[in-house]
């Protein structure tokens, strides 16, 4: 097989020798801003490429299950995504919030619970936060369960990303919340779940034989352990596939190949596919 010998680890290789012999037990996942859409300075303009979402479709008619897995609304997703649109992506499901939220393509109906009290009391008090350390023009997004803050649009966003880091973790503390460090974003939202607990949550829903996981940011890490837990225990096979710029590189080191940004994810989905289709 052309691609399997572009794979890094034997891991991978093995992986994507189970989901050619396989395809019906294999569950696809991937994150969303960074992977299937570009990262741009306004979120709300980040739209999904065709060649990815292409690639996720034609994956779609062939494979067990495809999710995505983002810490977006499941609702942005799901508009930024066309995902309710496309042809091949029936049964598509959407867990955003890192799996607070979910959205099922099936039935179309969004799963979302009630925002906890701490996300309110910390949304009110981040303007007087940020206009004490002179970045008041930071934006600040609400995602309902969770506050996203932004440095990618200041004159300096590498320099306002550290000085928000100690103000925001003291903050996070106060409203029992946990902050969540990304590409120029802060998120602040409720603990105990993660990405890593959305893929297992998928995992014992859909009992598939391998998993990919498409990740680019630190959010993705607790998905990539998970993952790599499962296949190093033997309950399945796993291909972990980062996409890579040069703003993060934590996931390189746990990944089985790294590809450049999502027009390398879609390349590589797209190969898969191919390989499927033969």
């Amino acid at each position: 097989m052309e691609m399997e010998s572009d794979l890094g680890t034997e891991a991978g290789r093995r992986a994507w020798r189970a989901i050619v012999e396989d395809p019906a037990g294999t569950l696809l996942c991937s994150d969303f801003d960074g992977v299937l859409s570009p990262i741009v300075r306004d979120p709300d303009a980040a739209w999904a490429s065709e060649e990815t979402v292409g690639a996720l479709a034609r994956l779609g008619q062939r494979v067990g299950k495809v999710a995505v897995v983002t810490g977006r609304m499941a609702r942005k997703a799901v508009q930024l995504g066309r995902l309710d649109e496309r042809q091949g992506l029936e049964t598509m499901s959407v867990l955003g919030l890192y799996g607070f939220e979910r959205w099922d393509a099936a039935t179309g109906e969004f799963d979302e619970p009630r925002a906890p009290d701490g996300v309110a009391a910390a949304a009110a008090e981040i303007p007087r936060l940020l206009a004490g350390l002179g970045l008041g023009s930071a934006r600040v997004e609400d995602k309902r369960l969770s506050i996203g803050v932004h440095t990618r649009e200041l004159d300096d966003p590498q320099a306002a990303y550290a000085a928000l880091e100690a103000p925001l973790i003291e903050l996070a503390a106060r409203h029992d919340l946990r902050l969540e460090p990304g590409k120029f974003v802060f998120e602040l939202r409720a603990p105990g779940i993660n990405k890593g607990d959305a893929v297992r949550r998928l995992v014992a829903e859909v009992r598939p034989r391998t998993i990919v996981f498409a990740g680019d940011d630190l959010g993705d890490v607790p998905a990539f352990e998970a993952v790599r837990e499962l296949r190093e225990a033997g309950t399945l096979e796993g291909l972990l596939i980062c996409s890579g710029s040069d703003e993060q590189d934590a996931l390189q080191p746990l990944a089985d190949i790294v590809v450049p940004g999502p027009p390398g994810v879609a390349e590589l989905l797209d190969r898969l596919a191919t390989e499927l289709e033969r």
